[in-house]
């Protein structure tokens, strides 16, 4: 949640109330998303964990 804050220009609590908000809707249309495992502190995380995969972003710049 911390690291959403830091991407998206707010705080931790701002995400973790809007996923609280988000994921009942989401399960009220079928959608259930699972836990995840990956656990990202910096961007420097997210790079590593999707070079990993091999999985490529476009830059939005």
């Amino acid at each position: 949640m911390g690291l959403l804050g830091q991407l998206f220009n707010t705080t931790a609590m701002t995400i973790s109330r809007a996923v609280k908000d988000v994921r009942p809707l989401l399960e009220a249309h079928g959608v259930h998303l699972p836990a995840s495992t990956a656990r990202f502190r910096t961007r420097d995380d997210v790079a590593r964990f999707l070079d990993a995969d091999k999985t490529k972003i476009k830059p939005t710049c």
